[in-house]
C-alpha cells in the first residue's frame, strides 16, 4: 500500500516531481490514491490490467468505443493499441462484403453503418496526429482488407468493400478543411497509382481497357463521390478528379465515371450515344454531374468551363446523335441548357442551334414534357441575337431544320429494313407531332402577345 505524502513541507520543485512521477508509473499500475494526488487520466480504469481493459472493449459497440476514446488522451491511446491487435482488428474490420444470404438492403445498410461508426472512431482516436500521420496509421490498419484496395476484389461489382471504404473515409474527413482534403486525395492517388491509371484510359482508344475503366469508375464513385450529403463536398472531390486533366480528357473521365454501363457486366458502353436514341437513365448520371459542377458555384469552375465540358462530352467517343445531346441538356436544367444554346448563338452557329431546337421539341414530345418549355427556350435564345435580321434568320433556320430533319427521317423509313423501318417510322411519327405541337405553342404565344 502506498504511503501518504507528508504535506508538512514543501516539495521543491513540485512540478518536476509530478512529471517524473508520470513517466515512471505504468498506465495500468496501482498508483497513489485519489486523496494523495490527482486522479490518473485513466480514471477508475487505472486499476485494471491492460488485458482486462481490452476484454471490456469487446463488449462495447463501435459507437461506445468511439465515445470512450474521448475521455482522455491516455484512454484513446489504449484504444488505438486495441485496434492494432489481431483480435481488435478482426472484430472491428468486418469483411462480410459478399454475403448474399441476408436481404441485400438490410445487409448493405448494416455494414455501411458499421463503417460509418468505425470512421468516427478513427477520427476521434487520431485527432491529435498530423494529417499525413493519421492517414499512414489508418492505411496500416486497413491494408489487411483486400476489398478496400483498387484491384483487391475479384468480383468488384458485387462487392461492398469500396462503398464501405468510402463511407469510412467520408466520416473520417467530414469537416476537414480543403488543404487537408487535398492531402487525402493526393495520399489516395499515391497509394493506388490512380493518376497513372487514369492516364492509361484517357490516352487509349475508348473500350480498349474495359476492366481498368470499370475499376476507375467503381473507385471514384464508391470511395470518393457517392457518400457525401452536401453537394459542395461532392463537387470538391469531383473537381480533384477532373481538374488536373485537359478538357478533352475531363470529358472522357466524366463519361467513364457517370456514363451508361452494361447491365450484364457493369462496363462502360461507349457506343450508346452514337448508335441510336437513348433513355433518361443512361444520361441522368452525366446530367447530375454537370449540374453539380455548375450549381455549386465553386471558383474552380466557371460557366464557360462547364459549357466547354458539355461540348466536349457530346463528341465522346464520337459525335452524339442530336437527340441524345438535346436530352442531356434538358436533364441538366434550364440554366445550363440556355447557357449552352446562347453560347452557340453568340459564336454564330445559328444553323446548329436551329437543329438543336428541333430535337429539344422531339424529346419533349416523346417524354410528354410541356412543349411550351421548348418554345420559351427558343424565345429566350432569340434575345441573345443583337439585331432583328439575326433573329429572323434564326427563326427561318428553325423552320428549315424541321423540314430537313423530317425529310431525313422519311428517307430512312423508305430505305430501312423491317425492324429498322419500324423504329424509324415511330421516330418520324413523333417528330411530325412535335412539329405540330411546337408551332401550336408558337401561335398561342403570338396571339397572347397580340391580345395584350
Amino acid at each position: 500500500m502506498a504511503s501518504r505524502i507528508n504535506t508538512s513541507f514543501t516539495l521543491i520543485p513540485n512540478q518536476k516531481y509530478r512529471r517524473s512521477n508520470r513517466r515512471s508509473s505504468s498506465y495500468f499500475s496501482n498508483t497513489l490514491g485519489s486523496d494523495s494526488q490527482p486522479l490518473s487520466t485513466l480514471g477508475n480504469f487505472k486499476a485494471l490490467p491492460l488485458e482486462i481493459f481490452q476484454i471490456i472493449l469487446r463488449y462495447l459497440s463501435v459507437k461506445d468505443i468511439s465515445m470512450l476514446s474521448m475521455v482522455s488522451k491516455t484512454v484513446s491511446q489504449h484504444i488505438i493499441n486495441y485496434i492494432s491487435t489481431s483480435s481488435g482488428s478482426k472484430r472491428l474490420l468486418l469483411q462480410d462484403f459478399h454475403n448474399l444470404e441476408l436481404p441485400s438492403k438490410r445487409q448493405d445498410s448494416a455494414i455501411l453503418e458499421h463503417y460509418r461508426s468505425l470512421g468516427l472512431l478513427f477520427k476521434r482516436c487520431t485527432l491529435l496526429l498530423p494529417t499525413r500521420e493519421r492517414l499512414k496509421y489508418i492505411h496500416k490498419i486497413l491494408a489487411e482488407v483486400s476489398c478496400f484496395k483498387f484491384n483487391g476484389c475479384a468480383a468488384p461489382i458485387q462487392c461492398l468493400g469500396l462503398p464501405c471504404y468510402g463511407m469510412f473515409l467520408q466520416t473520417l474527413t467530414a469537416g476537414w478543411d480543403e488543404l487537408e482534403c487535398h492531402r487525402v486525395y493526393n495520399f489516395l492517388c499515391e497509394l493506388t497509382n490512380l493518376s497513372r491509371k487514369m492516364q492509361t484510359v484517357v490516352c487509349s482508344k475508348p473500350g480498349s481497357a474495359r476492366k481498368l475503366e470499370l475499376r476507375i469508375r467503381l473507385f471514384c464513385r464508391n470511395v470518393l463521390l457517392d457518400h457525401w450529403t452536401h453537394r459542395s463536398d461532392s463537387a470538391f472531390w469531383l473537381t480533384r478528379i477532373l481538374k488536373p486533366w485537359p478538357m478533352v480528357n475531363q470529358a472522357r473521365l466524366l463519361y467513364i465515371i457517370f456514363g451508361p454501363i452494361s447491365p450484364q457486366d457493369g462496363q462502360v458502353v461507349w457506343q450508346k450515344m452514337i448508335e441510336g436514341p437513348t433513355d433518361e437513365s443512361s444520361l441522368k448520371g452525366l446530367a447530375d454531374a454537370i449540374k453539380l459542377l455548375y450549381d455549386t458555384g465553386t471558383k474552380e469552375w466557371t460557366a464557360d468551363d462547364v459549357i466547354s465540358l458539355v461540348d466536349e462530352l457530346s463528341v465522346v467517343p464520337r459525335e452524339w446523335l442530336l437527340e441524345n445531346n438535346a436530352r442531356l441538356l434538358i436533364l441538366s436544367g434550364n440554366n445550363i441548357c440556355f447557357t449552352f444554346m446562347a453560347s452557340k448563338a453568340v459564336n454564330g452557329r445559328a444553323i446548329e442551334l436551329a437543329k438543336l431546337i428541333v430535337f429539344l421539341a422531339l424529346v419533349c414530345e416523346k417524354e410528354l414534357y410541356c412543349m411550351d418549355w421548348a418554345v420559351k427556350m427558343m424565345q429566350k435564345v432569340c434575345k441573345v441575337f443583337s439585331t432583328a435580321m439575326e433573329r429572323n434568320n434564326f427563326l427561318q433556320n428553325v423552320a428549315n431544320a424541321f423540314a430537313c430533319v423530317i425529310m431525313e427521317m422519311l428517307q430512312s423509313v423508305m430505305a430501312g429494313d423491317r425492324d429498322e423501318d419500324d423504329r424509324s417510322f415511330l421516330n418520324l411519327f413523333h417528330l411530325v407531332h412535335a412539329q405540330a405541337n411546337f408551332h401550336k405553342e408558337v401561335l398561342y404565344l403570338t396571339m397572347n402577345t397580340l391580345s395584350t
